[in-house]
């Protein structure tokens, strides 16, 4: 059977850092990180809790920066720029660079404002009438698998959801900005395991589209969900390869250890 050219070529690079490192006032969380992440992939960050994955994640839309105290040194490029160039604008970045916290976090006000709330900020709204509007949210919700659950209700509030369907509410207020990269800070870990469910299906149908990086203490949830990972111990990256290879082939003790169960 012959190979398809296009399944063999690499995978393009979303997110480069080089020599990336982090300081909390006087604490380093992140020392020499130097990494590709790859356009179209799922990219999973794991490691034990304080290894820094977190906080490699904020460093991809500069929302670390928020915190105070904080010292950035080395080089982001996202996309084939440097995010702390001078001229990088911070709002334009977090539309390239979305991203999805914890815990569910819908603003209290209907279902269909809450998709169009992001995109009402940047986007003048005699340019976006009523139909556009509408179409971008339908567009949206179908897009997370949740239109049907709520097309009868978008005036409802948001908060009436289940915490399921408030974290796809989450994913979808992100997309009418098309967004290239969405970051996730353990998206599942305030569901149960239907929710988590629901939600690993919906990261797979956002394979490929967008390019996806996930923090997740779930290992099981990082061998089914991801397409690659990078294992991260006392601020340094210590491994990254394809999932099957880390989870199967680790080149690296301590990253045995860790899949293992040995600590962390």
């Amino acid at each position: 059977m012959t190979a398809n050219p296009a399944a063999a070529a690499p995978a393009r690079t979303s997110i480069h850092t080089r020599d990336l490192n982090l300081w909390y006032g006087g604490f380093q969380a992140l020392k020499q990180i130097t990494v590709d992440v790859k356009q179209g992939l799922i990219t999973g960050l794991i490691g034990p809790s304080g290894c820094g994955k977190t906080t490699l994640l904020r460093c991809f839309n500069r929302i670390n920066e928020r915190y105070g105290n904080v010292t950035t040194k080395g080089e982001i490029t996202i996309l084939g720029r440097n995010i702390y160039d001078a001229g990088v604008s911070l709002s334009e970045l977090r539309k390239t660079v979305g991203m999805v916290f914890q815990r569910p976090n819908p603003l209290p006000i209907s279902i269909f404002e809450n998709v169009l709330f992001g995109i009402r900020i940047h986007t003048p709204r005699r340019s976006l009438p009523k139909s556009r509007r509408r179409e971008l949210a339908e567009s949206a919700l179908r897009e997370v698998g949740l239109w049907d659950d709520v097309k009868d209700r978008l005036h409802h509030k948001a908060t009436t959801l289940t915490l399921e369907q408030q974290q796809k509410l989450c994913i979808a207020r992100l997309l009418p900005l098309k967004p290239r990269i969405i970051l996730m800070d353990e998206p599942c870990s305030a569901l149960d395991a239907e929710g988590t469910e629901k939600i690993e299906d919906l990261l797979d149908g956002l394979r490929e589209k967008y390019t996806v990086v996930i923090v997740t203490h779930n290992m099981a949830q990082a061998r089914r969900a991801t397409d690659e990972c990078i294992f991260m111990l006392m601020g340094e990256l210590i491994e990254h390869g394809s999932t099957e290879q880390i989870f199967f082939n680790p080149r690296r003790e301590q990253t045995e250890m860790y899949i293992e169960g040995r600590y962390g």
